[in-house]
């Protein structure tokens, strides 16, 4: 089984993995392969490098390619459960479903977001407020299928949960989610 996560910056997607992971599924994230390609090229690490690499990767390879190299990875070490982590172009989400996948969202109110990658402290996250939702913006809209469109990626989710309260409270709506995916 693959899970793809998609959502707003601070709703989340880290607590939902680490949910995911407890049951079983291997993890792959897209802001490890794109951090990889940054230091590559010995750039710094930081918001607009993301953005910017993150584009170029599906510039050059397709706007799936995320999701492709997460499927080669879990190939290569015989993964078959496995979540690809942090879904943002439409042509990922579309090889997702096409390989049987489901996609994730999650969300909260922008405010209590902010406060989270505030709080998180990564070197990325030390924006103010206004930085904050001009880079939410900036990504979430571009009809390229290049770039980034949360908007759009988040429409094509099969479940969304919105996070307004505590990662034990996430999880137990992870938990319920599982519970209504057929067994096998």
């Amino acid at each position: 089984m693959i899970i793809g996560i998609t959502g707003t910056d601070g709703a989340g997607k880290g607590a939902v993995v680490e949910c995911l992971v407890a049951h079983g599924f291997t993890h792959y994230s897209v802001r490890s392969l794109i951090v990889a390609e940054i230091k590559s090229r010995g750039l710094a690490v930081d918001r607009p490098n993301m953005k910017l690499i993150g584009n170029a990767m599906r510039a050059k390879h397709g706007g799936a390619v995320m999701v492709q190299k997460a499927a080669e990875l879990a190939a290569q070490a015989g993964v078959v459960t496995y979540v690809v982590e942090s879904l943002r172009a439409v042509d990922e989400v579309k090889l997702l479903h096409a390989n049987g996948g489901h996609l994730l969202a999650v969300d909260a109110d922008q405010t209590v977001r902010y406060q989270r990658i505030h709080d998180r402290g990564s070197e990325t996250d030390q924006i103010t407020f206004a930085q904050f939702v001009e880079q939410e913006q900036a990504e979430s809209g571009s009809q390229n299928t290049a770039e980034q469109n949360k908007t759009a990626v988040m429409q094509m989710a099969d479940h969304t949960f919105y996070n307004q309260g505590t990662i034990k409270e996430l999880h137990q709506k992870v938990e319920e989610w599982l519970q209504t995916l057929p067994k096998k």
